[in-house]
């Protein structure tokens, strides 16, 4: 899903509880500035936990050997910051009821 897609949803979610209230422009506007949100809250070193969805967090990834492709020789990678995300236990579920349900009607088309 693309950010467009993703806004195409919101905007037709939005029309279908509120009545079209919200052009496509608006809502574009609401996503980038939730995104917008979620970067800066993230480059400040800060969580976000949104319940019901999930949590993002900074993670710190530990200095490593890694080798050169082209030579083979060791090469050190330094320590960095990463986002990383972790799905709430509803979202999880979820997602692997969706996945069962997607099984079973595969196993049963011939």
């Amino acid at each position: 899903m693309t950010k467009a897609d993703l806004v195409e949803k919101v905007t037709a979610a939005i029309a279908r509880t509120a009545g079209p209230m919200i052009s496509k422009k608006d809502c574009a506007r609401v996503v980038d500035a939730f995104l917008e949100a979620i970067k800066d809250s993230l480059s400040d070193q800060s969580n976000i936990e949104i319940r019901g969805f999930g949590t993002f967090k900074i993670r710190l990834r530990k200095t490593r050997m890694a080798r050169n492709p082209r030579t083979g020789d060791p090469v050190e990678v330094a320590a960095r910051p990463v986002p990383v995300f972790k799905p709430s236990k509803e979202l999880r579920s979820l997602v692997a009821q969706q996945a069962e349900e997607r099984e079973g009607v595969t196993q049963r088309q011939p």
